[in-house]
C-alpha cells in the first residue's frame, strides 16, 4: 500500500435494514477533492451485491422508519453555507427524489425515527447570533476574527476536532418529517433543550411521548465529567432525570417494557479515566425521584464499545459490541443478568476482528465487520454461517495487504503482552518499526490498519502491541498504569520488540520508534530511557509535559489529574520533556495547528529543548488540523504525512 493508496480505504458506517432494504453509508478519501466522499449503498441481503442507492456525494446515517416507509438521512453539499453542512433528507423507501427537511446554520446530527414513523429526533449545535457565518443584531455577518469575545465560565468549553462549545450548544430537535416533505422550503425549528447542556444520543420512549438524551450531571451546573439519562417531552417541557448514574451514560435506549438501557462506566470522586464500559439497566422512574441502575455485565471483563452503536434488545437479550484482546466482538446479554461475565455472553461475531456497527431487524442481524484482510463489510449474522454480502476492499487487497502475525510474550515482572507484527514481502533482514497506539486506554485491533500497511509495503516491519493501560484486556490492565506513565507500560513494549526480534528476518540495529498522542508520549519517553534501542524516533501529536497540559488540553482539567496526579513534581516526573536532555537520537516531532487535544504547545516545548541540546531535531506542523490528522484529516495532509514519513526512515533505516 503506498501513500496514495488510501483512497482504497472505502469503509461503510450506520447501517439500515427493514425487509429487503439494506443500506449502509460508504466513505473514501478522494485526493482530488481533498475530502471525504460516499453515499448509501443498497445491499442485497440475499447476496446480490450492492449498488447506489442515492446520488449525493456525502450521503450519511441511513434510518429506514418503523413502517418502512421512508428512509432518513443525512446529506452534506460542496461548497460553503448550510447546504454544505449535514442536513437531514427524507426519501421513500420505494425510491425517488430526496427531500430536505432542515435549513440549520451548523447542520444537524443523525436522524431518528419516532414510532409513529412521523416525528424524527436529532441534536444539533445552534450558534449564537452574530457567531459562525450568521447574523448580529445589527443584521451583520462578523467574520472569525471580527467575532465578539467568548465570555467563558467553565472548563469544558472546547473539544478537539469540533471547536469552541459554550457559544454553539448541542440541543434536541424534533422535527414532524411527514408534514415537512409538503412544505416548499424546511420551516424554522425551536429546540427542545436549552443552552445550558450539550445533549446527545437522542432516542424514542417506545409510547413516543418523550426523547431519551444524555446530559452532564445536574445539567451542567457545575463542571464535571458525570453524565446522566434525562427524558425530554416531545411536544415540549422540560427535561427530566430519569436515571442517576454512578459515573456516565451513554446511547440510552427504551426497552419494549418501557424501562432503560444504556452504555455507562462507574467510578469514584472524578476517576473517570481507564474504566470499562458496561450494559447497565433501569426501570422507568414509578415517581418523581429518578431510577438508578443495575450493571448487567462485569467491571473486569466486559468493555462495550459505545461506538458500535446503541444496545439492542434481541428477544430476551441485549445486543452490544465488546472490546476483548484487540477483537470487537458482538455478543449477547441477557436482560436479567448482573455483572455477567464476557466468557457468559453468547458470542455473534467479531473473533480475530472489529464490529464496527449493527443493526437488527425481528430475528436478522446485519453488521459492519473489519477484518485483517479488509477495512469493512457488511455481513448478515442470521444464517447459519455468517454471510459476507460486500466486498470494499477488493481494490486493497489487489494493491497487497501484509498479514497481520500474532506476538505473545511475558514480561519480566511475569505479566503477558500482547501484539502484533506486520512484516514484508521477501527473506529480508528487514528495519523495525515499533509503533504505538494512542488512548492509552485503547487498543490496536484485528483489522487492516493503513499506517502499518504503508510501512510495511516500503520495507519495514511493523510492530504493533497493546501494553499495560490499553483497552481491552481488563479494567485492571488498563488501569495498571495510573500514576505510573512510563513504567510497566514502557516494559511492555520492549518485551514485544524484545520478541519480535527473535524472528530471523529482522534487523536489530536497525530499529525506530514512533507513535502519536499517548504513542508519542511514550516515543518521546523511550527515546529519553532507552535512546541506544533506537536509530531514531517519529513523535506525534505528543503529551509531552503533564504540568502545561492541564491547562492547554480540552481535557487536561481531568485527565492529567486522574492519569499522573496533581502534584506539579510528580506531573515533571512523569513528563518527557523533564528527561529532553537524554535524548540523543535523531527526533521528528509531528503536530497540528489546530490540535487541542493535545495542544501545539506540548510539540513546541519539546522541539526546542532538543534543538538547544544540539540534538538533530526536525519539526512537521501541519495547519488546518485537529488531533485526527491521521485518521480524518484532509487526505492530502494524510498522504504528505505519509510521504514526510517514508523519507525520516528511508534516511534513518
Amino acid at each position: 500500500m503506498r501513500p496514495v493508496d488510501i483512497e482504497a480505504l472505502t469503509v461503510p458506517g450506520i447501517l439500515a435494514l427493514r425487509g429487503d432494504l439494506l443500506l449502509t453509508a460508504v466513505s473514501r478519501p478522494d485526493l482530488k477533492t481533498n475530502s471525504y466522499r460516499g453515499g448509501l449503498r443498497r445491499v442485497d441481503p440475499r447476496g446480490g451485491g450492492e449498488e447506489p442507492w442515492t446520488h449525493g456525494t456525502r450521503d450519511s446515517a441511513p434510518v429506514i422508519s418503523p413502517d418502512g416507509r421512508w428512509v432518513a438521512f443525512l446529506r452534506a453539499g460542496d461548497g460553503s453555507g448550510r447546504t454544505a453542512k449535514p442536513q437531514v433528507h427524507v426519501i421513500a423507501a420505494a425510491g425517488g427524489g430526496a427531500k430536505r427537511i432542515t435549513d440549520l446554520p451548523l447542520g444537524a446530527g443523525a436522524p431518528v425515527w419516532a414510532p409513529d414513523s412521523r416525528r424524527i429526533a436529532f441534536v444539533a449545535r445552534v450558534p449564537e447570533p452574530g457567531r459562525y457565518g450568521t447574523e448580529n443584531a445589527d443584521g451583520e455577518t462578523p467574520e472569525p476574527a471580527e467575532e465578539a469575545p467568548r465570555h467563558i465560565t467553565n472548563l469544558f468549553y472546547r473539544v478537539d476536532d469540533v471547536g469552541f462549545l459554550n457559544d454553539r450548544p448541542q440541543r434536541l430537535f424534533v422535527v414532524d418529517a411527514v408534514a415537512a416533505l409538503n412544505e416548499a422550503e424546511p420551516a424554522d425549528l425551536t429546540p427542545l433543550t436549552d443552552e445550558h447542556a450539550d445533549v446527545e444520543h437522542p432516542s424514542w420512549t417506545v409510547d413516543g411521548e418523550f426523547v431519551l438524551v444524555a446530559a452532564p450531571r445536574d445539567w451542567a451546573v457545575e463542571d464535571t465529567v458525570r453524565s446522566d439519562v434525562y427524558a425530554v417531552p416531545a411536544a415540549g417541557g422540560d427535561p427530566r432525570l430519569v436515571v442517576r448514574t454512578p459515573g456516565t451514560a451513554a446511547t440510552p435506549v427504551s426497552t419494549p417494557d418501557g424501562s432503560i438501557l444504556f452504555h455507562g462506566t462507574a467510578f469514584p470522586g472524578a476517576e473517570e479515566i481507564a474504566r470499562n464500559t458496561g450494559l447497565w439497566h433501569a426501570p422507568w422512574p414509578s415517581g418523581d425521584e429518578p431510577s438508578f441502575a443495575r450493571r448487567l455485565t462485569d467491571v473486569e471483563t466486559v468493555d462495550c464499545d459505545s461506538a458500535a452503536g446503541p444496545p439492542v434488545v434481541f428477544g430476551d437479550e441485549v445486543l452490544v459490541v465488546v472490546r476483548t484482546r484487540g477483537a470487537a466482538e458482538l455478543r449477547a446479554v441477557p436482560l436479567d443478568a448482573e455483572l455477567a461475565e464476557l466468557k457468559s455472553l453468547r458470542y455473534l461475531a467479531g473473533e480475530f476482528a472489529a464490529v464496527k456497527s449493527f443493526v437488527v431487524d425481528g430475528a436478522r442481524i446485519a453488521a459492519v465487520i473489519g477484518t485483517p484482510e479488509s477495512s469493512g463489510d457488511v455481513v448478515l449474522l442470521s444464517d447459519e454461517e455468517p454471510r459476507v454480502l460486500t466486498d470494499y476492499s477488493k481494490s486493497l487487497r489487489d494493491i497487497g495487504i501484509r498479514p497481520l502475525e500474532e506476538l505473545d510474550a511475558t514480561a519480566s515482572d511475569g505479566y503477558p503482552v500482547h501484539g502484533w507484527i506486520v512484516r514484508p514481502e521477501g527473506d529480508g533482514p528487514h528495519p523495525v518499526v515499533l509503533m504505538i497506539h494512542g488512548g492509552p486506554f485503547a487498543p490496536y485491533e484485528w483489522k487492516v490498519f493503513d499506517e502499518a500497511q504503508v510501512l510495511a509495503a516500503a520495507g519495514y516491519a511493523v510492530v504493533l502491541g497493546n501494553p499495560r493501560g490499553a483497552a481491552g484486556y481488563g479494567e485492571s490492565h488498563g488501569r495498571s498504569i495510573v500514576h505510573g506513565f512510563g513504567t510497566v507500560d514502557a516494559l511492555d513494549l520492549l518485551t514485544l520488540l524484545d520478541e519480535a526480534l527473535t524472528l530471523s528476518n529482522l534487523d536489530s540495529d536497525r530499529v525506530g520508534v514512533m507513535g502519536g498522542s499517548y504513542g508519542g508520549f511514550m516515543t518521546s519517553w523511550l527515546a529519553a530511557h532507552h535512546g541506544g534501542r533506537f536509530r531514531a524516533a517519529w513523535s506525534e501529536r505528543a503529551v509531552n509535559a503533564h504540568d502545561s497540559f492541564v491547562g492547554s488540553s480540552d481535557i487536561g482539567w481531568f485527565f492529567a489529574d486522574g492519569y499522573v496526579g496533581d502534584d506539579v513534581e510528580e506531573q515533571r516526573k512523569r513528563s518527557p520533556l523533564t528527561y529532553a536532555g537524554k535524548i540523543d537520537i535523531p527526533f521528528m516531532v509531528v503536530h497540528s495547528e489546530q490540535d487541542w487535544r493535545c495542544p501545539l504547545e506540548q510539540a513546541q516545548r519539546m522541539y526546542v529543548a532538543l534543538r538547544r541540546n544540539g540534538v538533530p531535531a526536525e519539526f512537521l506542523l501541519f495547519p488546518g488540523e485537529g488531533h485526527e490528522l491521521t485518521r480524518s484529516g484532509q487526505p492530502r495532509h494524510r498522504v504528505q504525512r505519509f510521504d514526510a514519513l517514508l523519507e525520516w526512515w528511508g534516511r534513518h533505516l
